[in-house]
């Protein structure tokens, strides 16, 4: 019997410039930083221009998203963590909420790549970090610039994914409250 395969889509190409923001929770450092060096190593290949920004842990990487995604003129994000389990159930509380808040992210049009790790133990960990091995970083780079093809294909490239920065306020001058 074969052993199991896995397909890897070839990176999309762009006719206009791809911006991303990696969201990185650096707290096992070396992890951090092979899923890092994966993540740059696929934009880099894609000629995506990127930004990274840290936070304090796992939780904090959708909440980070979210603001970049109202605030920001990001195209697409890529999350960047190691979850390690533990002996509580923290774990799984870090694991479930992290991942269900990019995942509403994502419904809510945020091209996001998830690449934070959760795990058994760190050199589970360090097996999909590193960019010559599984290549985690990597993977979540081509995804978010996957579904950021796939909205500029239905949906044009967008600016401020989330609350529109142009909302006219009663009484600005502009409109029927002012007449």
């Amino acid at each position: 019997m074969a052993g199991a395969s896995h397909t890897e889509l070839d990176l999309p190409t762009f006719d206009d410039p791809v911006k991303v923001l990696l969201v990185v929770a650096p707290f096992y450092r070396d992890i951090a930083d092979g899923l890092i060096a994966g993540a740059t190593a696929t934009l880099e290949q894609a000629g995506a221009t990127w930004e990274i920004v840290e936070v304090p842990g796992a939780l904090e990487i959708p909440t980070t998203v979210g603001i970049a995604g109202r605030l920001s003129n990001f195209d697409g994000y890529v999350a960047l963590g190691c979850v390690i389990r533990g002996e509580t159930s923290h774990y799984d509380t870090v694991c479930n909420d992290s991942s269900r808040a990019l995942t509403l992210l994502g419904l809510s049009g945020h091209c996001i790549g998830n690449g934070i790790l959760t795990v058994e133990n760190h050199e589970q960990a360090a097996v999909r970090a590193d960019p010559a091995r599984m290549n985690k970083g990597g993977g979540a780079a081509a995804a978010a610039l996957h579904l950021v093809a796939l909205a500029r294909k239905w949906g044009g490239a967008r600016k401020g994914v989330g609350f529109a920065r142009d909302v006219q306020m009663a009484g600005d001058g502009d409109g029927p409250a002012s007449a």
